[in-house]
């Protein structure tokens, strides 16, 4: 267990924590929200001893070990396994296969585990870190994001994983639906203050409100209270005979104290700009192939067709590496196929969310620049209308992108593509770096948007929300599947997925429980994607 007290921590004139106190029990897995800079990152790296508080204490018991997720990468050891193995407590040093099993549901293989950690990517190096922290054994886990960087089986694999952990646990995500499968207790970090409830977060969210309505509500009985009694007495003051009655109301008035107006708390309040599309079907994609050295042998995907009507939700998704953001840059003109052709409607208008449109912001430009750059024919007053509704008001719509946070960032690109009218949306990854808050904006306006939408995401919640029909990158190929995911996962679900079986009397050894779940785990290199459209599974319409 660990302990907060009376919480203190600002940064010049930014107050981070006002009195903040919590306690997280034994057994209790907490999952931590906030507004993106509310603080939720410096408070564990206070836990962690980091990060100096300006008051208050933090305390646990003696000999508590906390685990965390390293973001920095360091590696010292010449293979991923043995890297790993570091990590596991002196009195489990040979129980190699407990690294083997956690590495394979992070979509590591077996030959994965002979190779160099610093010869894979910077998302696959973050893994390694992930399954240190959890071989560790400690007594409280602090995850700050886990779920970046991970697919969608990955993500399903570290649900289980998580759920199961028989000790303390604090995790930041911003993946909602993950969060509430995976805690016993919610808690936010709001109004620079802790508020901790046993249950999911939509729970926590609606006391607040509750306790939020009912303040507000005293707040304005006793402000109407207070002007009575102060028209009373300004009323009788100056007779002799109720001066002693007024005198009183004043001292009364004195007793009752002040209640503060709650500060308005900033959100995204959007929309996006449709443009109607006069025929039915805004994109139309014939038998593209794709590979980055141009060779038919290493293609990504190949033969892909498919048609995008105007009013279409398609989710792409599979595991990482696969080519899903690939195929979404093919679709937008960013990348051109090395075969077939995609031929847009001459009235389709694309707005594309990507990470290579993130990274492609001019660092030196300010944010009601950037929002400018996206439309010629937009105002100032309309450029800083849009930048408000992306929580850049007044003097933050003068930031620089360069001093941006990824969440920042994220909401520039954003308010880029609804500085203009748009009839296909294309979206990679759109919720990371986003608060909850901020995702559920987004989804809500996903939601009610007329126009066609095609998104890359691992958030099973946005799947569930918007996805009518999917692209499923798997089993060596990939496939336009006609239905949302929860049909996808009925009748044809994941690879490598755990089957229910029926209950054994024999225990299985541990060696054979290596073995199985390093084979359900283990993900094989794909050849070459071909897309085959099959026939409706269901006659959905949205015309």
């Amino acid at each position: 267990m660990i302990q907060i007290s009376s919480l203190q921590k600002a940064y010049g004139a930014q107050t981070l924590f006002d009195n903040l106190s919590f306690l997280v029990n034994k057994g209790e897995r907490v999952g931590l929200v906030g507004r993106n800079g509310t603080g939720k990152t410096t408070l564990f790296k206070m836990i962690l001893g980091e990060e100096q508080t300006d008051s208050g204490t933090i305390s646990a018991p003696k000999g508590y070990k906390i685990g965390t997720l390293e973001q920095h990468i360091h590696f010292t050891k010449p293979n991923v396994l043995e890297e790993c193995l570091k990590s596991l407590p002196a009195e489990e040093e040979w129980d190699h296969y407990k690294a083997e099993i956690i590495l394979s549901g992070l979509g590591f293989s077996e030959d994965d585990f002979k190779k160099d950690p610093y010869s894979f990517s910077g998302g696959y190096q973050v893994r390694i870190n992930l399954c240190k922290a959890l071989l560790g054994n400690p007594d409280m886990l602090l995850l700050d994001e886990p779920t970046n960087y991970l697919d969608i089986v990955s993500l399903g694999w570290l649900k289980v994983f998580l759920t199961a952990w028989p000790g303390e646990m604090m995790i930041i995500t911003h993946d909602r639906d993950f969060m509430d499968k995976v805690t016993t207790h919610s808690m936010a970090i709001h109004r620079r203050q802790a508020k901790k409830v046993r249950g999911d977060t939509i729970k926590l969210y609606e006391q607040i409100i509750q306790e939020e309505e009912t303040y507000e509500q005293t707040r304005q009985n006793l402000e109407k209270k207070k002007k009575e009694m102060q028209a009373l007495v300004d009323r009788f003051r100056s007779k002799a005979s109720k001066a002693a009655m007024a005198q009183s109301r004043i001292k009364i008035m004195a007793k009752m104290g002040e209640m503060d107006k709650l500060e308005d708390e900033k959100t995204l309040g959007f929309r996006f700009n449709h443009l109607k599309c006069p025929a039915k079907t805004v994109m139309t994609v014939k038998d593209i192939s794709f590979s980055y050295d141009r060779k038919p042998e290493n293609n990504l995907f190949s033969n892909i067709s498919l048609q995008i009507k105007r009013n279409d939700r398609i989710a792409i998704i599979g595991a990482n590496g696969k080519g899903k953001s690939t195929l979404l840059n093919c679709l937008s003109g960013e990348l051109t196929p090395c075969s077939g052709s995609i031929i847009p409607h001459p009235k389709a208008s694309l707005g594309h969310f990507g990470q290579t449109n993130i990274d492609s912001l001019n660092a030196k430009n300010r944010v009601v620049d950037e929002i400018l750059t996206s439309n010629p024919n937009l105002s100032l007053q309309a450029a800083h209308a849009i930048c408000g509704a992306m929580m850049f008001d007044g003097d933050l719509s003068k930031k620089k992108v360069k001093v941006l946070s990824g969440g920042e960032r994220s909401r520039v690109l954003l308010g880029k593509i609804i500085s203009r009218p748009t009839n296909l949306l294309l979206l990679d990854e759109p919720t990371h770096h986003l608060d909850v808050e901020s995702i559920e904006s987004l989804t809500e306006e996903l939601d009610t948007y007329q126009g066609a939408l095609v998104i890359v995401t691992h958030s099973e919640l946005l799947l569930r929300s918007l996805a009518e029909n999917l692209i499923i990158f798997h089993r060596g190929g990939a496939e336009y599947f006609h239905g949302g995911y929860d049909d996808f996962l009925e009748k044809i679900g994941w690879e490598g997925a755990p089957v229910k079986s029926k209950k054994s009397g024999k225990q299985m050894s541990k060696k054979q429980a290596r073995k199985l779940r390093a084979m359900e785990r283990q993900q094989t290199p794909e050849p070459e994607t071909t897309v085959k459209e099959k026939k409706p599974r269901r006659g959905k319409n949205r015309e």
